[in-house]
Protein backbone atom coordinates (compact mmCIF):
# COMPACT_ATOMS: atom_id res chain seq x y z
CA UNK A 1 0.00 0.00 0.00
CA UNK A 2 2.90 2.51 1.19
CA UNK A 3 4.82 1.84 -2.69
CA UNK A 4 1.22 2.15 -4.60
CA UNK A 5 0.72 5.82 -2.31
CA UNK A 6 4.22 6.45 -3.55
CA UNK A 7 3.14 6.74 -6.80
CA UNK A 8 0.07 8.66 -6.50
CA UNK A 9 -0.02 12.33 -6.96
CA UNK A 10 0.40 14.36 -3.75
CA UNK A 11 -3.13 15.68 -3.97
CA UNK A 12 -4.47 12.04 -3.85
CA UNK A 13 -1.77 11.02 -1.02
CA UNK A 14 -3.76 13.78 1.53
CA UNK A 15 -6.78 13.26 0.84
CA UNK A 16 -6.46 9.88 1.60
CA UNK A 17 -4.82 11.21 4.59
CA UNK A 18 -7.36 13.65 5.35
CA UNK A 19 -9.61 10.98 4.91
CA UNK A 20 -11.75 12.60 2.23
CA UNK A 21 -14.21 10.18 0.69
CA UNK A 22 -14.86 11.51 -2.70
CA UNK A 23 -12.22 10.08 -4.37
CA UNK A 24 -11.40 7.11 -6.20
CA UNK A 25 -10.33 4.31 -4.23
CA UNK A 26 -10.50 1.35 -6.63
CA UNK A 27 -7.03 0.90 -7.12
CA UNK A 28 -6.05 0.95 -3.56
CA UNK A 29 -9.01 -1.31 -2.90
CA UNK A 30 -7.86 -3.85 -5.42
CA UNK A 31 -3.97 -2.71 -3.91
CA UNK A 32 -5.30 -3.89 -0.93
CA UNK A 33 -7.24 -7.29 -1.69
CA UNK A 34 -4.02 -8.53 -3.26
CA UNK A 35 -1.71 -8.34 -0.28
CA UNK A 36 -4.17 -9.41 2.11
CA UNK A 37 -5.23 -12.38 -0.21
CA UNK A 38 -1.46 -13.09 -1.26
CA UNK A 39 -0.91 -13.16 3.09
CA UNK A 40 -3.44 -16.16 2.94
CA UNK A 41 -1.11 -18.05 0.50
CA UNK A 42 -3.84 -17.60 -2.49
CA UNK A 43 -2.21 -17.50 -5.86
CA UNK A 44 -4.26 -14.74 -7.58
CA UNK A 45 -5.73 -14.83 -11.08
CA UNK A 46 -6.66 -12.13 -12.86
CA UNK A 47 -9.45 -13.00 -15.75
CA UNK A 48 -10.12 -11.58 -19.13
CA UNK A 49 -12.49 -13.06 -21.91
CA UNK A 50 -14.02 -10.66 -24.65
CA UNK A 51 -16.93 -12.33 -24.80
CA UNK A 52 -17.22 -12.64 -21.11
CA UNK A 53 -15.57 -9.90 -19.51
CA UNK A 54 -12.63 -9.21 -17.13
CA UNK A 55 -12.46 -10.05 -13.31
CA UNK A 56 -10.38 -8.42 -10.47
CA UNK A 57 -9.25 -11.97 -8.74
CA UNK A 58 -10.21 -15.36 -8.64
CA UNK A 59 -8.75 -17.89 -6.43
CA UNK A 60 -9.20 -21.42 -5.95
CA UNK A 61 -11.07 -21.61 -2.59
CA UNK A 62 -12.27 -25.04 -0.90
CA UNK A 63 -11.53 -26.34 -3.85
CA UNK A 64 -13.50 -23.97 -6.43
CA UNK A 65 -12.76 -21.52 -8.67
CA UNK A 66 -14.12 -18.15 -6.47
CA UNK A 67 -14.06 -14.68 -8.41
CA UNK A 68 -13.93 -11.99 -6.37
CA UNK A 69 -14.69 -8.69 -7.37
CA UNK A 70 -13.25 -5.40 -5.46
CA UNK A 71 -15.54 -2.03 -5.92
CA UNK A 72 -15.06 1.12 -4.42
CA UNK A 73 -18.45 3.00 -5.57
CA UNK A 74 -21.75 3.01 -4.93
CA UNK A 75 -23.03 0.89 -8.03
CA UNK A 76 -21.17 -2.23 -6.10
CA UNK A 77 -24.14 -4.86 -7.79
CA UNK A 78 -23.82 -4.21 -11.04
CA UNK A 79 -21.09 -6.53 -13.06
CA UNK A 80 -21.57 -7.91 -16.15
CA UNK A 81 -18.38 -9.90 -16.33
CA UNK A 82 -19.31 -11.68 -13.11
CA UNK A 83 -23.03 -12.36 -14.19
CA UNK A 84 -21.39 -13.89 -17.05
CA UNK A 85 -19.05 -16.23 -15.66
CA UNK A 86 -21.59 -17.40 -13.31
CA UNK A 87 -23.77 -18.02 -15.63
CA UNK A 88 -21.45 -20.27 -18.09
CA UNK A 89 -22.24 -23.82 -16.86
CA UNK A 90 -18.76 -24.74 -18.28
CA UNK A 91 -16.94 -23.08 -15.39
CA UNK A 92 -19.00 -24.67 -12.68
CA UNK A 93 -18.59 -22.10 -10.01
CA UNK A 94 -20.77 -21.85 -7.45
CA UNK A 95 -20.41 -18.45 -5.68
CA UNK A 96 -18.78 -15.46 -5.89
CA UNK A 97 -17.68 -12.41 -3.40
CA UNK A 98 -17.62 -8.76 -4.09
CA UNK A 99 -16.11 -6.27 -1.68
CA UNK A 100 -16.98 -2.88 -1.02
CA UNK A 101 -18.06 -0.22 1.49
CA UNK A 102 -21.62 -1.80 1.52
CA UNK A 103 -23.33 -4.17 4.30
CA UNK A 104 -23.42 -7.81 4.50
CA UNK A 105 -25.90 -9.29 1.48
CA UNK A 106 -26.28 -12.21 -0.20
CA UNK A 107 -27.94 -12.61 -3.85
CA UNK A 108 -28.51 -15.76 -4.87
CA UNK A 109 -24.45 -17.55 -5.28
CA UNK A 110 -23.21 -13.76 -4.50
CA UNK A 111 -22.19 -12.77 -0.95
CA UNK A 112 -21.40 -9.32 -0.97
CA UNK A 113 -19.15 -8.22 1.98
CA UNK A 114 -17.77 -4.84 3.28
CA UNK A 115 -14.24 -5.02 2.02
CA UNK A 116 -12.43 -4.67 5.74
CA UNK A 117 -14.00 -8.44 5.92
CA UNK A 118 -11.37 -9.77 3.03
CA UNK A 119 -8.77 -10.83 6.19
CA UNK A 120 -11.75 -13.46 6.61
CA UNK A 121 -11.49 -15.56 3.74
CA UNK A 122 -9.13 -18.86 4.16
CA UNK A 123 -9.33 -22.61 3.36
CA UNK A 124 -11.83 -24.67 5.45
CA UNK A 125 -9.94 -26.51 8.14
CA UNK A 126 -9.85 -30.19 8.38
CA UNK A 127 -10.81 -31.59 12.29
CA UNK A 128 -9.21 -34.27 13.62
CA UNK A 129 -7.33 -35.38 10.08
CA UNK A 130 -6.73 -39.37 10.06
CA UNK A 131 -3.13 -40.47 8.27
CA UNK A 132 -2.44 -43.51 7.53
CA UNK A 133 0.18 -44.71 6.28
CA UNK A 134 1.10 -48.41 4.79
CA UNK A 135 3.72 -51.05 6.02
CA UNK A 136 6.72 -50.96 3.28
Amino acid sequence: MGLLSRFCSAEVVLNILNGKADINFGAIYENLAAQELASHDYKLYYFNRKRQGELDFVIEHNGHALPIEIKSGKDYKRHNARSNVMSAAEYDIPMAMVFSNGNVESDGRVLYLPIYMLMHIKEARIENPVFRFSPL
